[in-house]
């Protein structure tokens, strides 16, 4: 089964949870924003989709041009940081069986469906 790391306050987020329930309705909604990150989610996702921890970061997000931005972190630094500040993560997040995309721009979910 399909599951939307989703945060439903973000416009983007729903954009791209819209565009899925186009193409199927068999998918589990995550809302990463109520319940948490964990490592081990963090960590299937980089798996799954080729990228480093760096690349799942919103880097216009406050917190980050505060606190994060030119910085150089390692990726278990990284992930211990999305764990700790869910609101940095890029959404939706859609994780398959064997791949996981970021929904931007919604078409990319459509090599999961």
């Amino acid at each position: 089964m399909i599951r939307v790391l989703h945060n439903p306050r973000c416009a983007t987020s729903r954009k791209g949870l819209e565009y899925l329930r186009t193409k199927t309705d068999d998918f589990e909604i995550i809302n990463y924003m109520a319940n948490g990150l964990s490592r081990e989610i963090i960590k299937e996702i980089l798996l799954k989709s080729d990228l480093k921890p760096a690349e799942l970061i919103r880097t216009q997000e406050e917190y980050y041009r505060k606190f994060l931005k030119n910085k150089n972190f390692n990726d278990d630094e990284w992930i211990e940081i999305l764990t700790q500040n869910p609101k940095l993560l890029k959404r939706p997040i859609v994780i398959g069986k064997y791949k996981a995309v970021i929904g931007i721009p919604p078409e990319n979910i459509d090599s999961l469906v």
